[in-house]
């Protein structure tokens, strides 16, 4: 594929984005490129719904095949929450550690037994011609009581991933691509690229 764009202006989603697909599309494009990129607003009731919407609306302005995620934060004593909100649980417009502190206070009657959680990744790929897939992942780990690591974003810090004894912001970028929730929805997306060529 010559040229695809993501529809995020997060840079380190778009690094990790980047870096998956490199060798397979040749342009990887962001919002940021385009002035006036439209905010997409995300009213799905489900990380599928969201995915799909941002991914037709970048299609639809830039006139390129586009892709979207909308992944987040699924805590089984949460009831799934933040879930959808992952971005916003301590409100429109809140930063990371916002959100991690709203997500600390939620959980701090809680032992590290019942703190179980998910990463979740729903892909969507749309073109003009008005093809559209979908791809998912899911990283299954533990809530902590205080942030590990200086790489990653969002709740990466507080997520210590199943099988290791580190958090998400504590692997190397090559790492967290091999095992997360983002890297297997993206090899599934690399894959199916991969026989489209054939």
């Amino acid at each position: 594929m010559n040229e695809l764009v993501i529809a995020t202006r997060n840079r380190g989603k778009l690094k990790e984005i980047q870096a998956l697909l490199d060798g397979v599309v040749g342009t990887v494009r962001c919002a940021a490129d385009f002035p006036e990129f439209p905010e997409t607003v995300e009213d799905g009731a489900t990380f599928r719904e969201n995915a799909l919407k941002k991914a037709r609306e970048a299609m639809l302005f830039t006139g390129l095949a586009a892709l979207a995620d909308d992944s987040g934060l699924v805590v089984d004593v949460l009831d799934g929450r933040p879930g959808v909100y992952s971005a916003r649980f301590a409100g429109e417009g809140a930063g990371d550690s916002a959100n991690n502190r709203r997500l600390l206070e939620e959980l701090v009657e809680f032992p590290a037994a019942q703190r179980q959680a998910a990463f979740v990744c729903v892909l969507a790929f749309v073109t003009p011609a008005g093809d559209e897939q979908v791809f998912t992942g899911r990283v299954g780990g533990v809530i902590l009581t205080e942030e590990r690591g200086a790489d990653g974003f969002g709740y990466d810090p507080l997520f210590l991933v199943d099988g290791f004894d580190r958090t998400m912001a504590e692997l190397s970028l090559r790492e967290k691509n091999s095992i997360s929730h983002r890297g297997q929805a993206l090899r599934g997306f690399r894959a199916f690229l991969g026989a489209c060529r054939t």
